[in-house]
């Protein structure tokens, strides 16, 4: 949904906030979760909420948010910066559980929210594509056949936008079947990610 005339990022960020676009299809009702300020360099894009997200309203506020943390090197505070970090999902609510996990991110949301808000990002220099559905739409055509071979190849989108699998205790048998990913992976995007938040000298 677009900014209209006039309207500021706060105004727009409570638009979202307020969402109810797919209420009816949601188990345990709308919260969207994000996370933006217009100064952000880093922009985080997941896939959705988890239960414990919705229950907290804070991102990745779960077993995952402490490993990406981990993964990108970074602290709490550093983390919930929202003038130094984007979060913004490819969904922002809770899509419920399925049979082998979290549902898909709703089909919904990204459309109606993504585009205005990513045009309030103008100072981004590193997009985190975490998962497939974040892929999809920050790689397009780019991508590899699998998200093994997206996150494998890494070094074929330059150092704008860094392909990540999901850092759910969910793959840990994904991660133990590719080293490569910690030992090569790893030490790039925690150095991109320190790099492009220091501040540049005035």
């Amino acid at each position: 949904m677009n900014m209209t005339i006039g309207e500021t990022l706060p105004d727009l960020i409570a638009r979202a906030r307020g969402c109810r676009l797919c209420e009816a299809s949601l188990p345990l009702g709308p919260r969207p979760v994000f996370q933006i300020g217009s100064d952000a360099v880093v922009l985080i894009a997941g896939q959705a909420p988890g239960r414990r997200v919705h229950e907290t309203g804070v991102p990745f506020d779960d077993a995952s948010g402490a490993r990406l943390r981990g993964w990108l090197g970074v602290d709490a505070a550093t983390f919930y910066d929202p003038e130094r970090i984007a979060i913004l999902p490819m969904g922002f609510c809770y899509p419920g559980i399925g049979k082998s996990g979290d549902l898909p991110p709703r089909p919904e949301c990204a459309p109606a929210w993504r585009p205005s808000l990513l045009a309030a990002l103008p100072r981004v220099k590193l997009t985190l594509a975490i998962g497939l559905y974040a892929q999809e739409a920050h790689l397009g055509a780019r991508r590899h056949a699998s998200l093994t071979d997206t996150v494998k190849n890494w070094r074929d989108y330059g150092p704008e936008i860094m392909p990540l699998p999901h850092p759910s205790p969910r793959n840990n048998i994904w991660l133990a079947r590719n080293p490569w990913f910690e030992a090569e992976a790893l030490p790039e995007l925690r150095s991109r990610v320190a790099a492009t938040l220091t501040p540049e000298p005035t």
